[in-house]
């Protein structure tokens, strides 16, 4: 008997993420549904919101109008398909307990994938910030375990469009390069695949893992120059998260988390909690550092 490809409902698909899971999972020949609002199916806000509309009709994904608060529209569209995933954006992380709530309702959905990406949330602990600006994520993995929901859980650590663009320099100008791929490519290769089952997905391949050390030097091999480095102590940035106004604390506290105390790196990955995705997909090229870097030269 041929197996057929899970049908794949994604919510918060017109997102920055979102754009590529949907993508991914179009391309891959999975039956993919997208839960949009009226008024942005009828009239996005700006022309970067139409352009990912009309690429997904080129691409046959299914338009289901609803939205995480209407408890009717939410549940009629998950009963449509067999996975859910949600990239719904960091100030909706807190919503995702109307999509567990929808999906014990409609009773047919074998796997989800909550808002989750970026960071481990239970292992970036260095301060009491990072705490509080992960504690909704924290509380929906809470919540998805405790339901009986089966799930995955996708951490695909710092965004290369995000943090390599700019080289970590925050505020610093550069172009725009929205590169996330793969991100997409190893979520939707998870949906169906029994290994993923219950565990952490962790983007996380071997020869992209770098020292903001090694990167600075990896972009100074490529550029031809000597970039002048200022150094600054544990103890001032501490300091400077303290006395910082928002944004500028919550981007500095990420960066104690991930380049001062290695939180995406200074730990094994635990075969019974979790899997690396290159390794487990060794067929998907991904995007390498260097690869990403050589578009700004």
């Amino acid at each position: 008997m041929v197996e057929t490809s899970s049908k794949i409902l994604i919510i918060g698909g017109t997102g920055y993420i979102g754009k590529y899971i949907v993508r991914a999972s179009a391309q891959s020949s999975h039956p993919t549904f997208l839960l949009i609002r009226e008024s942005t199916l009828s009239n996005p806000a700006d022309d970067h919101k139409s352009e990912i509309i009309a690429s997904f009709k080129k691409l046959g994904v299914n338009f289901l109008i609803g939205d995480l608060n209407d408890q009717e529209s939410l549940v009629k569209a998950i009963k449509q398909v067999d996975v859910v995933i949600s990239t719904v954006s960091r100030t909706m992380v807190h919503e995702q307990h109307k999509i567990i709530s929808a999906i014990k309702q409609a009773g047919n959905i074998k796997r989800f994938f909550p808002s989750e990406f970026g960071s481990d949330v239970d292992r970036d602990h260095a301060n009491q910030l990072t705490k509080t600006i992960f504690a909704p994520k924290a509380n929906a993995r809470r919540a998805v375990k405790a339901s009986g929901i089966p799930y995955t859980f996708v951490y695909s650590n710092f965004f290369d469009g995000t943090f390599l663009t700019n080289l970590c320099q925050y505020g610093a100008s550069s172009p725009p390069r929205d590169k996330e791929e793969d991100i997409g490519t190893y979520t939707i290769k998870a949906v169906d695949d029994p290994r993923t089952l219950n565990k952490i997905l962790h983007i996380r391949p071997a020869g992209n893992i770098y020292s903001f050390n090694d990167l600075v030097s990896l972009w100074e091999n490529k550029i031809g120059k000597t970039l002048e480095r200022s150094y600054v102590s544990e103890e001032q940035l501490l300091k400077n998260i303290q006395e910082s106004p928002a944004p500028l604390n919550i981007i500095l506290t990420i960066f104690h988390s991930v380049l001062v105390k290695g939180d995406h790196t200074n730990f094994e990955i635990e075969p019974s909690l979790g899997v690396e995705a290159s390794e487990l997909y060794p067929d998907v090229k991904y995007t390498t550092v260097d690869e990403f870097l050589n578009q700004f030269v």
